[in-house]
Order: structure tokens, then sequence, then C-alpha cells
């Protein structure tokens, strides 16, 4: 920090310089440059609504594609560690609990798949002879 400008105290008690180097150029009421644009969320929001609109597709919030992605990877067999680790949660509870009914019904699916292998009945099963 040089001489001339003054620092102001923050909230931990270090010292940073007053001016603010990511608004220096910038006029007070001055839309950022054309390339920044696109990262304003209302700017993407807007941008995704009429991608939306012009596929014909029904109107869905950006976020719910991190939803989605995590569904269909879960029912293509991808490890939930993996789904934890991409959505960028803490815990792989958190992760569980969001997408326990995916789980379930996947596992409902394989229960099924089971059944058919094995070829129930509608008979109970009989009692299995240990000897």
């Amino acid at each position: 920090m040089n001489a001339s400008t003054p620092s102001k105290p923050t909230k931990n008690g270090s010292r940073t310089s007053a001016r603010r180097p990511e608004r220096a150029g910038r006029t007070t009421g001055s839309s950022p440059p054309p390339e920044r644009q696109a990262a304003r969320p209302t700017n993407l929001t807007r941008r995704f609504r009429r991608l939306l609109h012009g596929a014909e597709l029904r109107t869905i919030r950006f976020h719910d594609l991190r939803h989605s992605t995590a569904t269909l990877l879960l029912e293509q067999g991808v490890d939930l560690v993996v789904i934890k680790k991409l959505l960028g949660h803490a815990h792989i509870g958190v992760t569980a609990g969001v997408y326990a009914h995916v789980r379930l019904r996947l596992q409902r699916q394989a229960i099924d798949t089971l059944g058919s292998i094995l070829g129930t009945t509608d008979d109970p099963p009989s009692a299995a002879v240990v000897r």
C-alpha cells in the first residue's frame, strides 16, 4: 500500500486500501463491459428462459438443471459419492436426503428386476430344508 492511498479498517481489524481496484476507471452508473454482462444472474436467467421458449420447452428454473443432472446420474448408476462431489455437498447425508426419492424408485426397480429374474409366483415361499 502506498502512502498516498489512505487505508480503512475492515471488520476483522486488518487495514485495506480505501480505493477498490475492481472499480478503478469506472464511473458511477456505467454498465459493465459486454463480456461481463452474461455473468449477471438476471441476464443468465433471461437468456435461459429465451432458450427454453425458443425450443418450445416448459419453463423451469436454471437451478433445476442441477437437480435434473443429479437425478439422471443416479439413474445411470453413478455412485452417490461422485454426485456429492460434483454438486459440492459437504456431507453425503445432504445428497442422500435430497435424492432419497430417486434412490427409493431405483431400489423398487431393482427388486422388480430381481423378482422377474427369479420368476416370482403368487405362492408364499416354502420352508427351506436345511441338512
